[in-house]
């Protein structure tokens, strides 16, 4: 799982859209990373709602894309994702925590 932190490095909201879409070509060019959890916290609101308009803008490109408040053992998709991944256990499963996404890539 590869971690992209766009939300407490003071990033303009181009900026931290520039970092995301860098993140994820060259996680999906490299082809050894699965997941990327993308932290871009919780504050205004403005980056978190620029990346999952992003995230739903590229539909079809992600083999799933989970908002951090629903990764937990009752959505189908973190399951199926930890356990396709071999993600055995994680500090943010669970937490309901708003401030991030996950991107499971192909």
């Amino acid at each position: 799982m590869k971690i992209v932190d766009i939300g407490h490095n003071n990033y303009s909201l181009d900026n931290a859209m520039v970092e995301l879409e860098t993140a994820v070509s060259l996680a999906m060019h490299g082809g050894t990373i699965r997941v990327i959890k993308v932290i871009h916290g919780v504050g205004s609101g403005a980056i978190r709602g620029a990346v999952r308009v992003w995230c739903s803008e590229q539909s079809g490109r992600f083999k799933a894309v989970i908002y951090g408040e629903d990764y937990g053992i009752f959505h189908p998709e973190s399951m199926d994702m930890r356990t396709e991944c071999g993600i055995r256990s994680h500090v943010d499963y669970g937490t309901k925590n708003r401030g991030m996404t996950f991107i499971w890539l192909y």
